[in-house]
């Protein structure tokens, strides 16, 4: 479908923060209409978890230097039964979200339920649902990592629910 060209286009970067895998995705919407740009996953160093924030930091910020996008949505951090998991989680977020911010980005934090619902209707859904949702979604034929399509689900989640002035007041991170 042709992208009405009266609309103005966001460009969203997605990440799923991880300490072991973050992915990433970029997409282009007007809110209505979404369309892929690009995706990808960050395999980090089986090192200490300083290095692997740095390289969360340094290889988005060369992400976002390349590809210029306007708004950054992020995944938020669930509960978890283990504390020391969900710490670490916590930390990639951290980094992800300081390059956004180093960069200007403005921020936007999703619950993964919210994620869920907004690409597959359902807050419970599957990976392999997602996956396959987001593939039909933005129309694309590439075969996505599991990170990677979760980074592009909540691109879209912000397409979809975020681009209005009264859902970014909400979303915005502070």
């Amino acid at each position: 479908m042709p992208f009405d060209k009266r609309l103005s286009m966001i460009r969203v970067l997605g990440i799923d923060p991880g300490s072991v895998k973050t992915g990433f995705g970029i997409i282009e919407s007007n809110g209505q209409q979404s369309r892929y740009v690009h995706s990808g996953y960050l395999k980090l160093p089986a090192e200490c978890l300083a290095t692997k924030l740095g390289k969360i930091f340094s290889q988005l910020s060369e992400i976002i230097a390349e590809y210029q996008p306007d708004h950054m949505a992020i995944e938020q951090v669930f509960l978890s039964k283990n504390a020391a998991s969900a710490l670490k989680l916590g930390h990639a977020r951290g980094a992800a979200m300081t390059a956004g911010v180093n960069a200007n980005l403005e921020i936007f934090e999703y619950s993964a339920k919210a994620v869920k619902q907004s690409t597959v209707g359902y807050g419970a859904a599957s990976k392999e649902q997602i996956q396959h949702m987001i593939l039909r979604l933005l129309n694309t034929r590439k075969v996505l990592q599991e990170d990677e399509a979760d980074a592009l689900a909540v691109a879209l989640c912000h397409a979809h629910t975020g681009l209005s002035p009264q859902q970014q007041k909400y979303n915005k991170a502070t």
